[in-house]
């Protein structure tokens, strides 16, 4: 009898203590995370991630320390986070270029399905810019005949993505640009403010410019008009059947557990609605805040990857430097 008794005592308490295991277990987060972003320090994505860490540590209830991890265009971020267990105490924020066209132009060791897409939260405001004082004024129809006149007329690549852009736009209007390399918008910005190149790409540059007009917008490469430039053509109006529409997003493993993404994604739809993160992003970055949940991003990339793979194929493979 007593030994029925005790071994009865011992099993409930080893049930309970396997409960409380595993009530800890989902007690999502336990610990600090990490918040890695693949670009670095003073960029509008490095900014935004610092109030980002900062309302996300109110909500978790743990620290959210930003790591930066520059190289290959935010790759290098991606390539270690596709081979991180730690079950989203580690993600990356990052742009959706990266994961949708990077793995397309260069060999890499991750691609769309190793990672889960948490949500949305900005959409990007990326562009074709000039200078002021052009020949062309600031009118896209008026470049595109320029530029037929002109061979030659030059263009400022930043991204293996604008480069294949710009190479469809050429061969659908008969351009002969000529193309230059920069880094970044630090490396475009002056020549195309100078006068040294006459058109370029700009993933945001531009928005610095948006009350002096020093950098008028020709197109948009966002889904829609700019926020800062709403007289500029998106891409689909001017007439190329191109989505180029970047998305900043949390990502993290694929592995990672679903109570994990539920809870990163609760945390961040609250900071899309908290003060401090709009203001850093739709009044200083100039770009819309938004909500996109995890099917809705995800559904989003697949497409892109679908529509870049096969232009892609029809311009026959990457331009070549």
């Amino acid at each position: 009898m007593h030994k029925t008794l005790l071994s009865t005592a011992i099993l409930s308490a080893t049930v309970a203590l396997g409960g409380i295991g595993l009530a800890q277990a989902d007690d999502f987060p336990s610990k600090p995370l990490t918040l890695v972003v693949g670009w670095g320090a003073g960029g509008s994505t490095d900014i935004q991630a610092r109030v980002l860490a900062d309302i996300l540590t109110e909500e978790l209830g743990q620290p959210v320390n930003v790591v930066n991890q520059p190289g290959a265009g935010g790759g290098v971020a991606l390539a270690r986070l596709a081979n991180s267990r730690d079950e989203g105490y580690t993600f990356v924020f990052g742009t959706s270029m990266t994961i949708t066209f990077g793995p397309l132009s260069t060999e890499t060791t991750y691609g769309l399905e190793d990672f889960r897409y948490v949500a949305g939260v900005t959409l990007g405001q990326s562009a074709l810019v000039t200078g002021e004082e052009r020949p062309f004024g600031d009118s896209w129809e008026d470049l595109v005949a320029y530029a037929q006149e002109n061979p030659g007329t030059s263009y400022a690549t930043q991204t293996a993505l604008d480069r294949m852009i710009i190479e469809y736009i050429a061969q659908q209007e008969g351009l002969d640009l000529r193309i230059v390399p920069t880094a970044g918008g630090a490396g475009m910005a002056p020549l195309i403010l100078s006068g040294d190149v006459d058109f370029g790409y700009s993933g945001g540059t531009h928005s610095g410019y948006a009350e002096t007009g020093e950098m008028p917008v020709l197109l948009s490469l966002a889904e829609d008009r700019l926020v800062a430039f709403p007289d500029a053509p998106t891409l689909q109006e001017a007439g190329y059947d191109i989505n180029a529409a970047e998305i900043r997003v949390a990502m993290v493993p694929q592995a990672t557990p679903d109570s994990h993404v539920e809870r990163l994604a609760e945390a961040l739809q609250v900071a899309t609605e908290d003060p401090r993160f709009i203001e850093i992003t739709e009044e200083r970055i100039l770009m819309p805040v938004t909500w996109m949940p995890e099917e809705e991003v995800t559904q989003t990339l697949t497409d892109q990857v679908a529509g870049y793979r096969a232009l892609l194929e029809e311009l026959g493979g990457l331009p070549e430097d």
